[in-house]
């Protein structure tokens, strides 16, 4: 009997190591996706069997693989990080272990492209570049092979399209487009910045009672057949609500991959809020396929890679000294936890077209801390996208100058100051960024006061539109139309390459509880405006500069704004119309003069004086309209 015992076990020993054994990926090799330029190309190789919760190997963390992909002619090559994904299928089948593992290409030219891939495993080896203490695994290791990329047959808003292509910084105050170097102005919502704390997305929970689950029903009307979906149907809401910014003309949101401790406290790509060194397959495939829609429908993707609580490393915080960090990524440093991190959000979303990293919202890590973290960006991020900083209003002074620079990885600011400051906060820092020898890109993102931000639409939830500020010695109303004159049209016309709206936390539809974009249905009209008005000018926006001091405005207050390239055109806004004169006394020749409403939008208005003459200060008067009403003055060289 024991003789038989232990046949039965040897063999069922045998049968489970055999099962084991064939259960690893075969090393094939699949490309998928639409095999054109600007458009995702997917490697999927069936690699090692592992599971998300792994500890040894960790799938994360004990692995690496990095796919190089290169262009016949030789002119381009990226090393692209690869990422454990389960069965493949995660996002239907919420599957939490497999042999599939993958990296996303985004190529830039027609064409053959070959691929090598590089796999190895050792303890921590994802984020440690020593690669000669790991193994190279032989069945995976420099296998390789080539496919063919076509030309993009996209066109429209989709950022994939050949008059798009990937969003670059090019050393100047704005972004520009790789495929038809056109420059990048962005206008849409700062909030929710819990946008991600969806109901259908896998394992997302809420544990603050201020900041529940997301359904996003009021957008579930915006869906339209075609758009993807997950899971039999799931998604539709958050979906339709990209369309409707997409549809609104917007071309920007944004949003936290990750607030553990934080205001929402319910959005984290990782298996459990506290374990950082596993990543959940189903829910990220979720989110990409929430961001690849996105970069469709031409909406830029503002990663705001942390806030305070998951940079914070208690320095300060006197009722937590001595408690664990519980929240926050290698205490604010770039330990293991945080370049896993950035290496994950890279590996499955870097392929996107028009992205940036945004260091930290209201970061309070130290320089060295900061400029650690854009470096290892800068370094693993195979495309080089936008990597800008937003910190505490009062913070700029002294966090900014010393990112400042040609050695510095930063490559432009996501202000936050008051909403009637963001033309002073724009023009400084875009003054300081060049004048350190690299042009910053600088958008104003969050309008303060925090409990007010850009107010809900007059209406709206029988809402009457209105924000209040505490100026010190009174309150002090502002709306919609503030708002469009002093951050909109304040932010363009020092220079600034557009905005995101916040949304305070005492209006309707705030920041962490917002789900219906249509309550600023009118803003985004605004916003539409004002950014299809400087793609359809053409404007030789790279040479043009702010020169508030040609119309009298020598504090650069909100009274009147110019941008020009002198002597060639001036845009001059006037906040409240009625008149004002333009110093050309330094140039020659003559000028034609016309306006835009950038309250309706439209043609270019004629003026009462059509044409004026340099060499003297002219009179520029606006066209008669209501009293307060804002007007922009185009005045060319003839």
């Amino acid at each position: 009997m024991k003789s038989v015992l232990s046949i039965i076990v040897a063999f069922l020993t045998c049968h489970a190591t055999y099962l084991h054994a064939q259960a690893h990926g075969d090393g094939a090799v699949k490309i998928t996706g639409e095999l054109m330029t600007w458009h995702k190309v997917t490697l999927t190789l069936d690699g090692p069997l592992a599971k998300e919760t792994d500890d040894a190997p960790n799938p994360f963390t004990d692995y690496r693989m990095d796919v190089t992909f290169a262009h016949e002619s030789g002119d381009l090559s990226y090393t692209v990080p690869g990422y454990f994904a389960a069965d493949g299928d995660a996002r239907n089948s919420s599957a939490k272990a497999g042999t599939k593992w993958r990296a996303h290409l985004s190529p830039d030219k027609p064409g053959v492209w070959k691929y090598s891939i590089a796999f190895h495993q050792a303890k921590g080896i994802a984020v440690d570049e020593n690669k000669e203490a790991a193994t190279a695994i032989s069945k995976y290791d420099q296998l390789s092979g080539e496919f063919e990329i076509a030309a993009s047959d996209k066109a429209g808003r989709d950022f994939r399209s050949a008059d798009h292509g990937r969003l670059q910084y090019v050393g100047e105050h704005y972004l520009r487009f790789a495929g038809s170097g056109r420059p990048f102005i962005k206008a849409g919502p700062d909030a929710p910045e819990t946008l991600l704390a969806y109901a259908d997305f896998d394992d997302t929970v809420a544990p603050k009672s201020n900041s529940p689950l997301k359904t996003w029903k009021a957008h579930l009307q915006d869906w339209r057949d075609g758009d993807p979906t997950w899971k039999d149907g799931k998604g539709k809401a958050l979906i339709g609500a990209l369309n409707y910014l997409s549809e609104k003309g917007l071309n920007s949101f944004s949003f936290l991959p990750y607030n553990g401790g934080g205001d929402g406290s319910n959005v984290w790509p990782f298996v459990a809020s506290n374990d950082k060194r596993h990543y959940d397959c189903s829910k990220l495939d979720q989110w990409a396929t929430v961001f690849d829609h996105a970069t469709a429908r031409g909406l830029h993707l503002h990663f705001k890679l942390q806030e305070n609580e998951n940079d914070d490393n208690r320095r300060g915080h006197k009722k937590d000294v001595g408690k664990p960090i519980l929240e926050s990524l290698d205490g604010g440093k770039l330990g293991p936890e945080r370049k896993l991190y950035c290496r994950e959000l890279i590996a499955r979303f870097g392929h996107n077209m028009a992205l940036n990293w945004n260091i930290g919202e209201e970061n309070t890590q130290s320089t060295e801390e900061i400029l650690a973290m854009a470096n290892y960006l800068r370094d693993t991020d195979p495309y080089d996208h936008h990597i800008v900083i937003h910190t505490f209003p009062d913070q700029q002074d002294t966090v900014y100058p010393p990112l400042l620079g040609k050695d510095s990885p930063m490559t432009g600011a996501s202000l936050q100051n008051s909403w009637d400051q963001a033309h002073q906060r724009t023009l400084k820092w875009l003054n300081e960024s060049a004048r350190a020898g690299k042009p910053w890109v600088i958008a104003n993102d969050e309008q303060n006061p925090a409990d007010m931000g850009v107010p809900p639409d007059p209406g709206y939830q029988g809402h009457n539109g209105k924000a209040s500020m505490d100026t010190g010695d009174r309150k002090r109303s502002y709306d919609l139309h503030d708002i469009r004159k002093n951050t909109l049209w304040g932010t363009l016309m020092a220079g600034g390459a557009g905005v995101e709206y916040y949304f305070g936390y005492k209006l309707p539809e705030n920041d962490l509880q917002c789900q219906d974009f249509r309550s600023r249905d009118r803003s985004w009209d605004y916003c539409r405006i004002a950014i299809d008005f400087f793609a359809e000018q053409n404007f030789p926006l790279s040479e043009m500069r702010n020169v508030d001091e040609l119309v009298g405005n020598t504090k650069h207050d909100n009274s009147s704004y110019c941008l020009a390239k002198p002597g060639e055109i001036y845009l001059v806004y006037l906040p409240v119309g009625g008149s004002c004169h333009i110093d050309l006394t330094d140039v020659e020749g003559d000028f034609s003069v016309a306006w835009f409403d950038p309250r309706n939008g439209g043609e270019l208005k004629a003026a009462e004086t059509s044409s004026i003459t340099a060499g003297a200060p002219n009179e520029l008067k606006s066209p008669a309209t209501m009293a307060g009403d804002d007007w922009l003055a185009v005045i060319r060289k003839r």
